[in-house]
C-alpha cells in the first residue's frame, strides 16, 4: 500500500522519463516544459488512490495515469492560449514563452501522447478505457466551448454555469476514478458510484479556483490573481453577484463589464468589494462544501479497503482543506 507522497513521486518520475527528447526540439521541449510546471498530479492521484481501494497493482496502472495527466496538461496548454494566459503556475504559460503555433502544436501532440499511454491498459479493459475517455475528452470539449460561449451572453445562469463546470473540469476528475476501478476489478455499478464521487470533488474543486483566482495569493494559485475579473469570465461569483446586487452595484458591475480602457488593479478592487458586500466568498464556500460531502457520502456506499480509503481521504481533506 502506497502513501500519497510515495504515489507522487512515482507519478513524476515516470513523467519525467517520458520520451519528450525528440526532434523538432520546438514540438517536444514545450511538453517537457509544460509537464515541468509544478503540480499537485490531482488526476494520476485519483487513478492510483482509487486502484489502491479494491488491491489494484499500482505498477500496472501508472501508465494510464499518466495519459490521464498528459492529456489534462494539453487541455491547460491550448485554454491559456484561448485565454491570453500569461502565467501557468507561476510561470510563463507556453504561448508566451514560445508562440501560439508552437503551442497548438504541442498540444496536439500531447494529446497523442495521452492516447498512447491510456493504451498501456490491460487488453481485456482497453476498449471500455478509450470509449469512456473519448465520452470523457469530447466532454471537456464541449465545457470549453460553453466557457467561451458565455464571454459573449449578457447574463448566464447559476445552473448553466455548473453544467459548463461539469463538462470542463469534473468529468475528468470523475474519469481518473473510473478508470482506477477498472483496473481494480471494481464492478459496473461501483465504477459509475467512484465516477460520481470524482465529478462532486471535481465541482467543488473548480467552485475553490474561482475563490482563490479573485482571493488566492498568486505566490500560492501560481497565476494572475483577479484574472476572472479582469477577462469579465461569468464565474460562479460574478453570477451570484448579478443575482443578488441592488441597482448601484449593478451599475458599476455593468460599468467595468462594458469598460475597455481600465486599470486592471482598480477593477479587481472594485468588483471584489462588491463581492465581499454581498457575502459572496461564504456562498461560493457553502456550494462547495456541499459539493464536498455528497462526494464522501457516495463513496461510503462502496467497498473499499480501509488502510487504502484513509489514505484517499487524508489526501482529498488536504486538498479541501488548503490555504485560501
Amino acid at each position: 500500500m502506497k502513501s500519497t507522497v510515495q504515489l507522487q513521486a512515482l507519478i513524476n518520475d515516470r513523467l519525467a522519463k517520458l520520451a519528450l527528447d525528440g526532434k523538432p526540439t520546438n514540438l517536444y521541449h514545450p511538453i517537457s516544459y509544460m509537464l515541468s510546471l509544478g503540480a499537485k498530479r490531482f488526476r494520476p492521484l485519483l487513478v492510483l488512490l482509487t486502484a489502491q481501494m479494491r488491491g489494484g497493482t499500482v505498477a500496472d496502472c501508472v501508465a494510464p495515469a499518466m495519459g490521464i495527466e498528459v492529456f489534462h496538461n494539453f487541455t491547460l496548454l491550448h485554454d491559456d492560449i484561448m485565454d491570453a494566459a500569461p502565467l501557468r503556475r507561476g510561470h510563463p504559460s507556453v504561448h508566451e514563452k514560445w508562440n501560439s503555433n508552437i503551442a497548438i502544436l504541442s498540444g496536439d501532440a500531447m494529446f497523442v501522447r495521452s492516447y498512447q499511454l491510456i493504451c498501456q491498459i490491460h487488453s481485456d479493459q482497453l476498449i471500455l478505457a478509450l470509449t469512456r475517455f473519448n465520452d470523457t475528452a469530447l466532454e471537456v470539449c464541449e465545457g470549453q466551448q460553453w466557457d467561451m460561449d458565455f464571454e459573449d451572453l449578457p447574463a448566464v445562469s447559476e445552473r448553466d454555469y455548473l453544467e459548463m463546470i461539469r463538462l470542463k473540469t469534473a468529468v475528468l476528475l470523475g474519469f481518473s476514478m473510473e478508470l482506477g476501478a477498472m483496473m481494480a476489478g471494481f464492478n459496473h455499478v461501483e465504477q459509475r458510484q467512484l465516477y460520481l464521487v470524482g465529478e462532486s470533488f471535481g465541482l467543488g474543486f473548480q467552485l475553490m479556483d474561482d475563490l482563490l483566482d479573485v482571493y488566492g495569493d498568486q505566490q500560492k494559485v501560481g497565476k494572475q490573481v483577479g484574472g476572472d475579473i479582469i477577462a469579465n469570465k461569468k464565474t460562479y461569483l460574478m453570477i451570484a453577484a448579478y443575482d443578488r446586487a441592488d441597482s448601484r452595484q449593478l451599475s458599476i458591475l455593468r460599468k467595468w463589464m462594458e469598460a475597455k480602457d481600465f486599470d486592471p488593479a482598480h477593477k479587481v478592487a472594485s468588483v471584489k468589494k462588491i463581492y465581499d458586500d454581498l457575502d459572496i466568498p461564504q456562498l461560493v464556500k457553502t456550494k462547495m462544501e456541499d459539493y464536498f460531502s455528497e462526494a464522501f457520502r457516495l463513496l461510503k456506499t462502496v467497498d473499499c479497503d480501509p488502510q487504502a480509503l484513509d489514505i484517499f481521504l487524508n489526501f482529498a481533506n488536504e486538498l479541501i482543506q488548503r490555504e485560501k
